[in-house]
């Protein structure tokens, strides 16, 4: 198979790096194969797609030791060419994976290339000669990648990227990767599961382009499928616990939680979890939220977002209670209220004076929708309120406030 390459999403530099933090879990960058020209040389590697890793390193023997020289920054590439070198030398490299982290896999085996003498570019006589292999690569994260054979003339200025969708009867030109040896490109933020079609032109330093390549086309990879089922609660103290049916997508890697204020609104990433539930603790009583749930796979795709929200909301205050009859019989007064039928218990405030100072008291654990205070004194004003408190001790406000006074004999 041809060496291919690529100059695109790649930083060059020149350093000697710190001691890098090896880490043994990652993994390594295998049958690196190279391709020389009189002052580049080419690379190519199995890529690996792998979640764990972000790009690659690749290190040259510069004075006895092994010195970073470039950055790919992209996992999903497996081409780079290494330019402005001697013409005539001998060089050495290593190639290595890293994480998000920066840490980094142990190195490749070490290659050798050996660029040729200066090369003089000549004019082209006649047409150009089409790319002679090309293939596209499918089944990649809203990206294709599309690689060919480097093209056998010297004075290869760059190669036209052209791209053609099934409902359109034109080429759009999406891009241009300069030097004979970059002989690859990666399409990016594309649909999902769809198909699209590529042809590669060259083009000389001295203007011609050459006929289009053949055809290729590759089918992006399929988001994962919509989660099912999803319910949340409206009965739980400063919280709404969100369930769901399990994604059945073999390369899951996790869930998303979007929620907003209101159905409308945009809906911002609040969470994510492995598992098919989701606690969303809120410091308020009777809030309420919408939500929806997605599935996302190892590449980072997510599901589609349903069109319809789930509403949860936090557990209500319970309402007031409603004094229904309060009066006395010479020596104690009677209260008589309204329940509410998730409260389990009722608390009963009263404020009086006496000697000139204004005293309180409160009577709790009462489980009937009635009480009895024989602790009073005719001539005495009392002011009582009742509070619900429902089976996870929530109390409700107060309810309005009732008068009474025991006349004197």
């Amino acid at each position: 198979m041809a060496l291919t390459l690529i100059m695109s999403g790649c930083t060059k530099t020149l350093e000697t790096p710190k001691e890098p933090v090896i880490d043994a879990s990652l993994p390594l960058v295998e049958n690196v194969r190279t391709l020389a020209s009189g002052t580049d040389i080419g690379f190519e590697w199995t890529p690996i797609y792998n979640n764990h890793i972000e790009g690659y390193y690749l290190y040259r023997l510069e004075g006895g030791r092994m010195k970073k020289v470039a950055t790919i920054k992209d996992k999903y590439v497996s081409h780079y060419v290494d330019t402005k070198l001697n013409p005539n030398t001998t060089y050495s490299y290593q190639m290595s994976t890293y994480s998000s982290s920066k840490h980094e896999s142990a190195p490749s085996m070490r290659v050798s290339a050996t660029t040729s003498g200066t090369v003089v570019k000549k004019p082209t006589v006649g047409a150009v000669e089409p790319v002679s292999f090309i293939t596209a690569i499918a089944d990649l994260p809203a990206r294709v990648k599309i690689i060919w054979r480097p093209h056998a003339a010297e004075n290869v200025e760059y190669y036209i990227i052209e791209r053609n969708e099934y409902k359109s009867t034109s080429w759009d030109e999406v891009g241009k990767v300069e030097g004979r040896l970059s002989a690859e490109f990666i399409d990016k933020e594309l649909q999902d599961n769809y198909v699209y079609r590529y042809r590669v032109k060259v083009k000389t330093h001295d203007g011609v382009i050459s006929a289009p390549s053949q055809i290729v086309e590759a089918r992006t990879k399929p988001a994962p499928k919509s989660i099912m089922g999803v319910k949340a609660t409206s009965d739980l103290p400063k919280k709404i616990l969100l369930s769901w049916e399990a994604a059945t997508d073999s390369d899951f890697a996790y869930y998303k939680i979007y929620r907003s204020p209101t159905s409308r609104l945009f809906y911002s990433f609040h969470g994510k979890t492995q598992s098919t539930e989701f606690e969303d603790l809120i410091n308020d009583n009777g809030k309420m939220y919408y939500y929806k749930v997605v599935a996302v796979d190892k590449d980072g795709l997510e599901s589609k977002q349903p069109e319809n929200p789930i509403v949860g909301m936090t557990r209500p205050v319970l309402s007031a209670p409603l004094v229904h009859s309060v009066k006395h019989d010479g020596r104690s007064i009677y209260l008589t209220w309204n329940g509410n039928e998730n409260a389990i218990k009722y608390t009963i405030t009263k404020e009086f004076k006496s000697a000139g100072e204004t005293k309180k008291q409160s009577f709790t654990g009462i489980f009937e929708n009635n009480f009895q205070d024989t602790d009073t004194i005719p001539g005495v004003a009392y002011k009582y309120n009742i509070i619900a408190i429902d089976k996870f001790g929530i109390a409700s406000n107060p309810s309005d406030s009732v008068m009474i006074t025991i006349p004197k004999e």
